[in-house]
């Protein structure tokens, strides 16, 4: 899965609660435990009633934000996105518009050059 740097540092703890995971990502807790229901990948451990999110689950947590938020994906579509990164079977991979990019600089230079 691709892990996107976000801008907020998570203090030194191993599990966090829906509150704290709420103020970090500045999604709500009714959206949060929505999102646990449409998304298989979002497993919060569960002790004495208290969901408990790791920090793996809140990096997951910003992807899926960021794909419904920033980058307008139906929720059917991020979670089509997030099975086929996991899988292997995006062809519309982030490394694979990276390679794309690189190969038309390429090329737009290759262009340049012989004017």
């Amino acid at each position: 899965m691709q892990q996107k740097a976000y801008n907020f540092s998570l203090p030194d703890k191993i599990y966090f609660r829906i509150g704290e995971v709420s103020e970090f990502t500045g999604i709500k807790p009714y959206v949060l435990r929505y999102w646990e229901s449409e998304f298989d990948q979002i497993k919060p451990v569960r002790r004495k009633s208290q969901r408990l999110y790791d920090r793996d689950t809140i990096h997951l947590i910003m992807r899926i934000k960021d794909m419904l938020y920033e980058q307008n994906f139906t929720i059917a579509g991020a979670k089509k996105q997030l099975y086929d990164e996991q899988n292997g079977n995006n062809p519309f991979s982030v490394q694979n518009d990276k390679q794309f990019l690189r190969e038309m600089l390429n090329e737009l230079r290759h262009i340049k050059n012989s004017i």
